[in-house]
C-alpha cells in the first residue's frame, strides 16, 4: 500500500473535520436527512469518529470527521488522519484543514493508517483517498511515511527472511536509489580490521555477522547514526524463554528505524554527510557461541567481562561506536532495542534518549511535540558508573542487582564514544503491542521523525 496523497480532483468529497463544540454549529446546514443520520448514528466529533452523508440522489454529498477534545488529541494521536483512511471509497478533501502541527499530524496520520504488511498475505488497505490539505509540504509527508513503512516492514519480517544478509541487501538498496556508498565487512574479516565484539557475538550463527558501513554526501556537517542489527536473539548461552524469544525478531528494530531515518534524510537531500553503521548479527546458539564469564577486549582497547550473554546488543554497538568516534562526526546517535528496563520505565510508546548535550535535549523535545513522535529524556547518571566496573575487566556487560538497567546500559555505551561533538542514544522497543490509530500491531518506528525534524536546528542546516 502506498504512502501517497490523492491527485486533486473536482468531484473530490468536501471533508469537515468537528470537534465536540462544533457539531451542534453543523447541523442546521445539513439537509433534515442528513441531519436525521447524522444523529442516530451519535456523531458528536470524538477524536476518530466518522460518518459520510448522502445527497438528495444518494450520491456521496460529504464527510464529517471528529476532531476530539484536546485531552482527546493529546491522548491519541493519529485518530482522526486514521478516521479519514477508513471513510468509504472515494476522493476527499478537507474543507478548512488545520494550520501548524495539528494539521501535520492529521496529514501524516492518514498516510501511515494506509500501511500494511502484506508480504505473506494479501491485505486489503483503506478505500478512501485524501488530497493533499492545504498548507502542507505533501512531498515531504509522503517521504515520511515512505521511511516509517520500510521499518515497519523490515522488523515485522521473519528472522528466516531478514537476517544479516537480508539487513545487507536492504541497506544497498536504499543506497543504491539515494546514491549512497555501502562496504560490509563480514565474518573473519571483522577481527582481521578490529571488530572483535560484533565477531564474537555472531560467530556462533549459520549467517555470518558483518558490519556495514553507508556513506552518503560530501557537503556540511556530519551526522553518523548506528543502529542496532541483531537479526534474532536467542539469549545465547543464556538462553531466553521462550515467553521471552517469541518477539526476537524485532531485535533489529534499532537497525531499522535508523534506515528509515537515514531514508528521510537522503529523500530530502538534506546537506550533510551522512554515515550508517549497522552491526549486523544474530545472537545463536552452538558450539563456539561465547559463553558467561569470558573476558571480551573491545575495538578501543576496553576489556568487558560477560555475565550475561543475552545482553548482546550492548556489545556489537560497542565496537561500532568505538569505529564511529575515530572519524568524530558533528553528532552521533545510535538507536537500538536495547533494555527491557527502558519498557518498565516508560511503557512501549515512549522512546527514551540519552544526551549530555542541553541543546540538544531541548531541540528533541520541541520536536518531539511538532510531529507526533514521543520521546523523553533519561539522565546519564554518573554515580551509577560503578555498576558497570566489575573489577576482574574494565566493564561489565550485565550489572547484577536488576536496577538502572537502562540506564546503565546507556553508561556503557558512552564508555565507547570519544571525541563526538554531541551524542544521544535512543534505547527503543520498535513494537506496537496492540493496534491504536495509525499503528496496527507489529513493528514500528521511535525517535525517527522526532530527529529528522531537529536535525536542521542541531546542525545548523
Amino acid at each position: 500500500m502506498s504512502a501517497r496523497f490523492a491527485e486533486d480532483s473536482a468531484e473530490a468529497i468536501p471533508l469537515h473535520l468537528l470537534a465536540p463544540d462544533d457539531v451542534s454549529d453543523r447541523l442546521p446546514s445539513l439537509t433534515d436527512a442528513q441531519r436525521a443520520w447524522v444523529t442516530h448514528l451519535g456523531f458528536s466529533g470524538k477524536a476518530g469518529e466518522a460518518v459520510s452523508l448522502a445527497d438528495a440522489e444518494g450520491g456521496p454529498a460529504m464527510a464529517l470527521v471528529g476532531l476530539g477534545s484536546a485531552r482527546d488529541r493529546a491522548r491519541e494521536r493519529f485518530a482522526t488522519g486514521a478516521a479519514i483512511a477508513g471513510l468509504p471509497k472515494g476522493i476527499y478533501r478537507i474543507a478548512a484543514p488545520p494550520d501548524g502541527a495539528a494539521g501535520h499530524e492529521i496529514a501524516l496520520g492518514y498516510l501511515l493508517a494506509r500501511y500494511r504488511f502484506d508480504r505473506y498475505r494479501t491485505q486489503p488497505g483503506p478505500e478512501a483517498a485524501l488530497v493533499a490539505p492545504e498548507g502542507c509540504d505533501a512531498n515531504r509527508l509522503e517521504q515520511i511515511a515512505a521511511a516509517e513503512f520500510l521499518t515497519r516492514d523490515l522488523i515485522n519480517t521473519p528472522a528466516e527472511d531478514m537476517g544479516p544478509d537480508a539487513l545487507e541487501a536492504a541497506l544497498r538498496g536504499l543506497a543504491g536509489r539515494y546514491g549512497g556508498e555501502v562496504n560490509s565487512t563480514e565474518d573473519a574479516a571483522l577481527i582481521a580490521v578490529n571488530l572483535p565484539l560484533i565477531h564474537t557475538v555472531g560467530r556462533a550463527a549459520a549467517r555470518p555477522p558483518r558490519l556495514l558501513d553507508m556513506t552518503w554526501g560530501e557537503n556540511g556537517p556530519a551526522l553518523t547514526l548506528v543502529g542496532k542489527g541483531v537479526c534474532f536473539d536467542t539469549g545465547g548461552l543464556n538462553l531466553k524463554p521462550s515467553a521471552s524469544m517469541g518477539l526476537m525478531k524485532k531485535d533489529m528494530g534499532g537497525a531499522a528505524t535508523v534506515l528509515g531515518l537515514a531514508r528521510m534524510i537522503m529523500a530530502a537531500g538534506m546537506p550533510l554527510r551522512l554515515r550508517v553503521l549497522i552491526p549486523a548479527v544474530e545472537n545463536a546458539v552452538a558450539g563456539n557461541a561465547f559463553r558467561p564469564g569470558d573476558i571480551l577486549t573491545a575495538r578501543n582497547g576496553l576489556t568487558v567481562e560477560i555475565n550475561n550473554t543475552d545482553a548482546e546488543g550492548r556489545l556489537v554497538l560497542a565496537d561500532a561506536l568505538a569505529l564511529a568516534s575515530e572519524t568524530p562526526p558533528d553528532l552521533l546517535v545510535s538507536m537500538a532495542t536495547l533494555t527491557g528496563a527502558a519498557r518498565v520505565a516508560v511503557g512501549p510508546d515512549l522512546a527514551p534518549f540519552y544526551t549530555d548535550d542541553e541543546a540538544l535535549a531541548a531541540a528533541l523535545a520541541t520536536a518531539a511535540g511538532e510531529v507526533a513522535d514521543p520521546v523523553w529524556r533519561m539522565p546519564f547518571h554518573e554515580p551509577y558508573e560503578t555498576m558497570i566496573e566489575p573489577g576482574i575487566a574494565d566493564l561489565d556487560n550485565a550489572p547484577k542487582g536488576g536496577f538502572a538497567g537502562s540506564i546503565t546500559a546507556a553508561l556503557f555505551l558512552r564508555r565507547f564514544v570519544a571525541d563526538t561533538a554531541r551524542y544521544a542514544h535512543f534505547d527503543i522497543y520498535g513494537w506496537q503491542p496492540s493496534a491504536a490509530p495509525a499503528r496496527p500491531k507489529g513493528g514500528v518506528g521511535q525517535g525517527a521523525r522526532c530527529l529528522f525534524e531537529a536535525l536542521p536546528k542541531v546542525l545548523g542546516l
